[in-house]
């Protein structure tokens, strides 16, 4: 009996020791999750969606984000026009076709939060806190919207993207806080709730920034979609 009772406790042992490892490769290790939008999702990953399908005559609303019935049917017309598995779900598959490349938001290393850090505190310095998370969020969205670039310094020197680059602000000292708000970001605190712009009005007086829908207002910035 005592050499049953004694096997009967290290089995036990050993299926606890596994659960735990298992749960802390789970953290340390996360798991590849492959995009899909289908009936209430909302972001700029159906807004993208909504975009192309328009394009193609097949989406007849406005563009929203969000992913209701008319988006569904939307979806479910291309399906059909491409020979592509009807499930009214845009998948990876869709989304390929659709022609929508959706980047991956970039792990926390040091590299990562240095970059960040330094466009956060060229392009957000004086704000406050949440203002300054804010802006690496906007960047970070970017990453994941078709019609910027889909790596985090492919965001950030793109083009005409951000003054911060062009006037040497770029290279200033970096603000601790700065690279507080980079690691925020980058693990996952969007105070803008997904948007791709900001701008200062007392700073701009582009059309176009100002023709964009406005999602919040934090500090000195407006935060749109």
């Amino acid at each position: 009996m005592k050499s049953d009772a004694k096997y009967i406790c290290r089995s036990l042992a050993v299926i606890v020791s596994l659960l735990l490892i298992s749960a802390l490769l789970g953290k340390i290790i996360p798991r590849k999750q492959e995009t899909v939008s289908s009936l209430g999702s909302y972001g700029n990953e159906v807004r993208a969606i909504q975009e192309k399908l328009k394009e193609r005559g097949l989406f007849n609303s406005n563009v929203t984000g969000y992913y209701g019935e008319i988006t569904r049917n939307a979806v479910l017309a291309f399906q059909r026009q491409q020979g592509i598995s009807q499930t009214g779900t845009a998948g990876p598959i869709t989304l390929k076709a659709l022609g929508i490349s959706i980047g991956a938001i970039p792990a926390a290393t040091e590299a990562n939060i240095n970059l960040l850090a330094r466009i956060i505190s060229a392009e957000a310095r004086g704000e406050p806190y949440a203002g300054q998370v804010a802006v690496g969020a906007v960047i970070l969205n970017r990453i994941e919207h078709p019609s910027f670039p889909d790596t985090l310094s492919g965001v950030i020197y793109q083009d005409g993207a951000f003054t911060a680059i062009v006037d040497g602000q770029f290279n200033q000292p970096v603000s601790a806080s700065a690279y507080n708000a980079a690691r925020d970001a980058l693990n996952g605190w969007d105070p803008t709730g997904g948007c791709i712009y900001y701008y200062n009005p007392n700073k701009t007086s582009n059309k176009f920034i100002w023709s964009r829908q406005v999602v919040t207002v934090i500090g000195a910035h407006r935060f749109c979609i």
